[in-house]
């Protein structure tokens, strides 16, 4: 792979990878029944990496630190077990500070719940980064925003009287509706061309992808012209 051509994107858009998939056996993570697909994709994955070894994330000096939470799932996409993907990104003003993906431990039986099964995780890594900041003497005195793409999740955070709908996740809710009520984070809507959390849990197209990167703060060396004083 070291003379591959570089890609723009590490997952084919829509991507979704089975054990079965095609009849050939290759290497992959699927190591109990690796498949050619699978090698396709890993293959992928390093043409992806050859064209972002100039990139980093960049954080600037002058730049407000103020913690902003984004956070995203999708809902059944693993076609083997039905889990759902969850993931979050947080920035302090520029460049993303933390990040996460994982698969969800229990099937969610509605994309709200796999909502709020990955607003969970997203809500327990503000309180932490909030924490953290106030020790590094940038206390975060106001509640902390999160951005979810889903207008039902927000109500239900917001709302009580939508609690009896969705008791099997009465948990949850409670967590993020006293956190909310306690001021420690708000939610609020984002259109999904802006929510950063999709670059995890979905193969996106190049456009939306290169964006959602930008909005990390990911950029390469070239762009703020650093290739020669890294190499002075």
């Amino acid at each position: 792979m070291e003379s591959c051509k570089p890609i723009l994107t590490p997952v084919q858009e829509r991507l979704k990878l089975q054990k079965d998939g095609a009849r050939k056996l290759a290497y992959s993570r699927f190591m109990e029944a690796p498949r050619q697909s699978h090698m396709l994709a890993t293959k992928r994955i390093l043409r992806y990496v050859k064209g972002i070894q100039g990139d980093g994330i960049f954080y600037p000096i002058n730049c407000q630190v103020e913690l902003v939470g984004y956070t995203d799932s999708d809902w059944g996409d693993d076609v083997e077990r039905a889990k759902s993907i969850s993931g979050y990104a947080f920035h302090i003003g520029y460049g993303v500070i933390s990040w996460s993906l994982k698969e969800q431990q229990a099937v969610a039986l509605l994309s709200t719940e796999a909502k709020y099964n990955a607003a969970t995780n997203c809500a327990t890594q503000a309180v932490s980064l909030r924490q953290l900041l106030g020790v590094l003497h940038h206390e975060q005195k106001s509640p902390t925003t999160i951005y979810y793409d889903n207008n039902s999740a927000i109500a239900l955070a917001k709302n009580p009287i939508f609690h009896g709908m969705t008791k099997h996740i009465h948990v949850k809710f409670d967590y993020i509706c006293d956190l909310v009520n306690d001021k420690v984070v708000e939610v609020q809507y984002c259109p999904i061309g802006e929510q950063i959390a999709h670059i995890f849990t979905k193969g996106l197209k190049a456009d939306l992808f290169v964006k959602l990167k930008k909005m990390m703060g990911i950029e390469s060396y070239e762009e703020f012209g650093l290739r020669e004083a890294i190499g002075s």
